[in-house]
């Protein structure tokens, strides 16, 4: 009796076995969707800007940015600070703005990194300024064991609120980072996006002359102006954008980091030390491809 359910045992599992083999076999997306619903389109007079807003890291912050957005508190509002190299700030210099989402946020700079809600895909170990760098759900992030935390990072095209001096102070004003990343402001600021299309037209944003009023441009008439924004969800169908992400995981991805470790390329004389800034290699983003 015991050699008859053994068998019939066996049997299942070997029926089993090609479902798991071919499923397993099956190619994996190299590219993954972007959420209209977390993409903020800003119109600008410098051109069109996406915004993926992140959830994770930032909640409160990433949620006030998605009111002010839909209660259209930034339509007709400028870059009114902008330092080349550093970043460009956008919001209500004035504060005269009526809007019922200005009140002081909490800072949400970092979150352990037993959180479930992150994935942390690890790059770089050690890392200059964290103990390693990688991505989390397509953004640069940092992590320290140290202290059990994990991080955005200010890489180019970062979008964080601005704040004062004190740590919970930001209410509506955000920056975008133009420059060299300042990595001084990890763990500093509260970080809630990135640019995922239109990155050329951020770096077209006018300048101020940061020697003179922090970076402040004076004259209206100056500033590059925030036309519209909208969630890209709420927008006509035919106005929406269709954006991919390359997978982490994917054979061009993991091909590109393997082949910048060694810089295998003949142009290269010098072969670098293997270690890696993830704010340089990053999975691209790119128009998805119509599938008419």
């Amino acid at each position: 009796m015991i050699i008859k359910q053994l068998k019939t045992l066996l049997l299942g599992l070997c029926l089993l076995l090609p479902i798991h083999l071919t499923l397993a076999e099956q190619p994996q997306p190299e590219y993954e969707v972007l959420d209209n619903a977390n993409l903020v389109y800003l119109n600008t007079t410098a051109g069109l800007v996406v915004i993926e807003v992140n959830h994770r890291f930032a909640p409160k912050h990433a949620q006030r940015f998605k009111d002010l957005v839909k209660s259209g508190f930034y339509d007709g509002l400028d870059f009114y600070r902008v330092i080349d190299g550093f970043v460009a700030q956008g919001g209500d210099v004035s504060g005269e703005k009526e809007s019922a989402f200005r009140s002081t946020l909490p800072a949400e700079y970092t979150l352990p990194v037993d959180s479930k809600a992150v994935v942390f895909e690890v790059v770089q170990s050690p890392e200059f300024l964290a103990a390693q760098t990688g991505f989390a759900h397509g953004f640069p992030a940092g992590r320290s064991f140290n202290d059990k935390q994990q991080w955005l990072l200010h890489c180019p095209g970062a979008v964080a609120m601005a704040r004062g001096v004190k740590a919970d102070s930001a209410t509506t004003d955000f920056y975008i980072v133009i420059g060299q990343a300042p990595r001084h402001l990890d763990r500093n600021m509260s970080i809630f996006g990135q640019v995922v299309y239109g990155m050329a037209n951020v770096q077209s944003i006018k300048r101020g002359d940061a020697a003179v009023n922090g970076g402040v441009i004076d004259n209206e008439t100056e500033r590059t102006r925030i036309i519209s924004a909208s969630i890209g969800s709420d927008l006509p169908a035919d106005e929406q954008m269709s954006l991919e992400r390359l997978h982490f995981a994917s054979l061009a991805f993991q091909s590109r980091l393997r082949s910048a470790r060694t810089l295998d390329n003949e142009f290269f004389h010098y072969k670098g030390t293997g270690n890696l800034d993830v704010c340089y290699y990053r999975p691209t983003v790119r128009v998805r491809a119509s599938e008419d």
